[in-house]
């Protein structure tokens, strides 16, 4: 059995990788963390996430907790996903991140930390937004610069970080497809007498509101026709039930960083 430790336990995203990691074979709860002082410590994990008692409380011992577990699964923010990935470091044991918002500099930190110990690092768990990335590429090569590329994503009102991850991803894979720099055509924000569209400009557009777990769509615009890819999360177990395949995979391998590209063979 691989024994898993959830971060942010008490969460909505952490309280349906509690439920996944329930109803998988071959995995088991180990741990559940919280961050210091929150109202739900020392109460039973299984009961806050809504599957019944699992015996595993709450606790805000990160230390021990990564002791007692194979793989850490964490959908936090950024600088708590640091900090795990770092205390994951001094016990070896595998951790797979899911949070989003990482800068340029945060990411070549984890990418120095995953020397020592097997890092799933990925914006979006789920099989069907992968798959996408993957035809993206295609799509992208195939049709090269004759089409104008724009990505337009929308989440629900509390989201903190803006373009989404999965959106900078989709960005990344249709630039590097076409032999470009995602930082230097992306296009996040328009207003005013802004001028001709940039021939290799990639747009990114973003809307927040309400409850929308996530929605995805890429669009190829030609003269005369166009191609869109859209990817809807109807609700957040892809996520979850993808974070709990990865945890299985990622125990066996090596030291390195990973993504979802790797645990579902796809590169």
């Amino acid at each position: 059995m691989v024994k898993i430790a959830v971060c942010g336990a008490a969460g909505r995203m952490g309280g349906r990788i509690i439920v996944a990691v329930h109803e998988a074979e071959g995995v088991e709860l180990s741990g559940a963390l919280e961050r210091l002082g929150h109202p739900m410590l020392g109460q039973d994990a299984g009961l806050i996430a809504g599957c019944g008692k699992l015996g595993i409380e709450i606790t805000d011992n990160l230390n021990e907790a990564v002791k007692g577990c194979d793989v850490l699964i964490d959908f936090t923010t950024p600088k708590v996903s640091l900090k795990n990935l770092e205390v994951c470091g001094l016990f070896r044991k595998a951790i797979v991140i899911g949070s989003t918002g990482f800068t340029a500099e945060e990411l070549a930190l984890a990418q120095e930390l995953a020397k020592d110990i097997p890092v799933v690092l990925a914006p979006n768990m789920s099989v069907g937004v992968n798959v996408c990335f993957k035809v993206l590429a295609d799509i992208a090569k195939i049709l090269g610069d004759d089409f104008d590329v724009e990505i337009v994503e929308a989440h629900h009102r509390m989201k903190k970080d803006a373009p989404s991850g999965t959106a900078v991803r989709m960005g990344e894979v249709v630039a590097g497809a076409l032999g470009r720099d995602y930082r230097q055509v992306a296009n996040c924000h328009r207003e005013g007498i802004t001028g001709e569209r940039p021939k290799k400009e990639i747009g990114m557009q973003t809307i927040r509101g309400g409850d929308i777990v996530g929605d995805h769509t890429v669009y190829f615009i030609g003269q005369g026709e166009r191609i869109e890819l859209t990817h809807r999360a109807h609700t957040r177990d892809m996520f979850s039930r993808g974070s709990v395949r990865a945890a299985r995979w990622v125990v066996s391998r090596q030291p390195g960083m990973y993504d979802m590209q790797d645990v579902l063979g796809l590169r």
